[in-house]
């Protein structure tokens, strides 16, 4: 059964075509992801089908009978109503009869009342529902109903505006990046439900595990035209390469052709007969498919990164607390040259308060964090980039200079820099508030780099990001040779970019994990809580495979070793520095010798245990 068709739309801005004569169709089941680069029109047509806007041209025919939903970036809900009356306020018969029982259960002295809202909820089977519909608040932890929208945070009304949605169950539901605002948690559960339930769905998400899992149809905007895929990501992935290679080919071939008709129509006198008026049109149709090479703007990503001493940044017994709510307790960490560190955690764990410490943004309670001499942190933050009014793109950039320094002792100018990031001469001189949510991202991302960081902080840098700017800056980030400290929802983006993670548990405990996202959801999903009431340890499959090698406590270990010996052997060789360039007193000499001894004694310590764990291994 069709939902929505949309026919032969169009759309224009001036003389700029954005998008000519597209065509696809949405039917029952489907769930379909829509991919497109940032600033071709993903924005507008997701407006088209929801009525917000209108084509040129074409049209968009929506099914009469069937109830439409739409999730976008920006919410409509009222500030004055609680969690509770937005829900109720939605137009759900079930909902309505459920709002009554809930009052009536408040005013028990009314028999009457009540016994009619209890049969209410037999004849309309609503208990399933409202078991369901309080489930879905749990999961996206809304449970405090009685909480006005005004003081929710911008994450939690996008929750309440998804729970609205997925409570009132449409036929049809459109969603705008749907797992922006939730936690690692709060996505498996979303995708798990979407997986399973028959609803239909039409989204735009960068998220690429979760098309993986919940979509069964691709539709990409590449160039102005329609491409649609029967398959997950991985499938549009191999497809769209075939696609590509083929459509290379048959340029070529037209090119070749192109080159003989173009000798044949130079030669050809201007009478021409109906023969050879045939060949002619051929003739530029041959021209237009051999000048039709894809146009690929690739952003380039090219720094010049700072130099990096031995000395990064240590963080030394922080605590901190907000009121009863404990973030860091006693935490210490010393990082290394070449780290690459990713931060997950359920929203609230503390996250952003350990970035804006790690920066001096905020201060601890108690500890300190010590910044090497020859650091310089380039922070990319949610908040993102904040204009002048008035101003235009390249202004932005020219408040770094007329010209930056690249690799290899180049330079180039801020227009330059600027098409690198897949800015044209024209959206150069736009005003930054006209930009698409994407493309003040990637202008955010381009003031960031070219400070030329070498410990590189990124808070959410995938949101509102295209599939493509995230391969380019993925790959970017693979040869990046600072330090690196994430923190993301984007689990396939953590798998590709980091070494090892912090795991924020929340009540200030803050877990050193060695390895990937997968590796940890791995081992989450593989441990067993042991069955005594007094204890919550886990235990983990690794574990009972001993005879197979290390332990995974063993593996975390082996790793925290290596770092230590690592962090040693630099303090080692500082203070050796210090005895052969440094005229030091009689106090000083014994107070640096002492200090040696106990760092070789610590390394010796280390180094014998790192050798026990290796001979395991083997």
């Amino acid at each position: 059964m069709n939902y929505l068709s949309v026919e032969n739309i169009s759309k224009h801005y001036g003389e700029r075509t954005l998008f000519e004569n597209v065509s696809f169709g949405i039917n029952k089941d489907q769930k379909i992801a829509f991919i497109a680069k940032n600033g071709s029109g993903k924005t507008t047509i997701m407006n088209m089908l929801t009525g917000k806007d209108e084509p040129d041209s074409g049209q968009v025919v929506v099914r009469k009978d069937i109830k439409m939903a739409f999730l976008a970036q920006d919410n409509n809900l009222q500030d004055e109503l609680t969690i509770e009356e937005s829900i109720f306020a939605s137009d759900n018969d079930t909902l309505k009869i459920i709002e009554r029982y809930e009052k009536a259960l408040q005013n028990p002295e009314d028999e009457e009342a009540y016994q009619k809202a209890f049969d209410d909820m037999d004849r309309h089977n609503a208990w399933d529902f409202e078991t369901q519909y309080k489930q879905i608040l749990f999961k996206l932890k809304l449970e405090d109903l009685k909480l006005k929208v005004k003081s929710l945070s911008g994450g939690q009304k996008k929750r309440l505006a998804l729970a609205i949605i997925l409570i009132n169950r449409p036929d049809l539901l459109i969603l705008d990046e749907p797992t922006n605002h939730l936690d690692l948690e709060m996505i498996e559960w979303l995708e798990d439900y979407f997986a399973k339930e028959n609803i239909t769905l039409f989204m735009v998400t960068h998220d690429r595990f979760f098309l993986e899992r919940v979509c069964n149809e691709i539709i990409e905007l590449d160039n102005g035209k329609i491409y649609q895929y029967k398959g997950n990501y991985s499938y549009y992935l191999q497809k769209k390469e075939e696609r590509i290679a083929s459509e290379n080919a048959s340029i070529d071939k037209a090119q070749n052709l192109f080159v003989k008709e173009l000798a044949w129509m130079r030669r050809q006198p201007k009478a021409r007969t109906t023969k050879s008026k045939s060949r002619q049109d051929d003739f530029y149709v041959i021209k237009e498919k051999a000048m039709s090479r894809r146009k690929e703007n690739v952003l380039e990503l090219e720094i010049n990164m700072e130099r990096m001493g031995s000395k990064i940044i240590e963080m030394v017994k922080l605590n901190k607390k907000f009121k009863d709510k404990t973030i860091l307790n006693d935490f210490f960490y010393s990082f290394q040259r070449g780290e690459r560190i990713g931060i997950i955690g359920k929203n609230g764990t503390g996250k952003s308060t350990f970035l804006n410490i790690l920066t001096h943004t905020l201060q601890p309670d108690a500890g300190k964090v010590i910044i090497g001499d020859t650091i310089k942190i380039g922070y990319y933050t949610q908040s993102g980039i904040n204009p002048k009014p008035g101003q235009k793109v390249i202004e932005v950039i020219k408040e770094y200079g007329e010209y930056i320094p690249l690799t290899k002792g180049k330079i180039i100018s801020a227009s330059q820099l600027l098409e690198r990031f897949l800015f044209d001469s024209k959206k150069q001189y736009d005003y930054v508030e006209k930009l698409s949510g994407g493309e003040l991202k990637r202008l955010y991302l381009c003031t960031v780099l070219i400070q030329n960081p070498n410990f590189l902080i990124l808070d959410e840098p995938t949101n509102d990001l295209d599939i493509v700017t995230l391969n380019v800056l993925e790959n970017f980030l693979l040869d990046y040779p600072g330090c690196l400290v994430v923190v993301s929802h984007d689990r396939y983006f953590m798998d590709k970019i980091v070494d090892h993670l912090f795991v924020f548990r929340g009540e200030g405990e803050v877990e050193d994990f060695p390895g990937n996202y997968s590796d940890w959801r791995i081992y989450e999903d593989s441990v067993e809580p042991i069955k005594e009431e007094s204890s919550k340890e886990k235990v983990s499959w690794k574990e009972k495979q001993v005879k197979a090698g290390l332990t995974f406590n063993e593996q975390k270990e082996f790793q925290k070793i290596e770092r230590e010996i690592k962090d040693l052997e630099a303090k080692k060789k500082e203070i050796e520095h210090i005895f052969a360039t440094t005229e030091l007193n009689h106090e000083e000499i014994d107070k640096k010798s002492s200090e040696l001894q106990k760092i070789i004694s610590d390394l010796e310590s280390k180094e014998e245990r790192w050798f026990e764990l290796s001979l395991k291994m083997e």
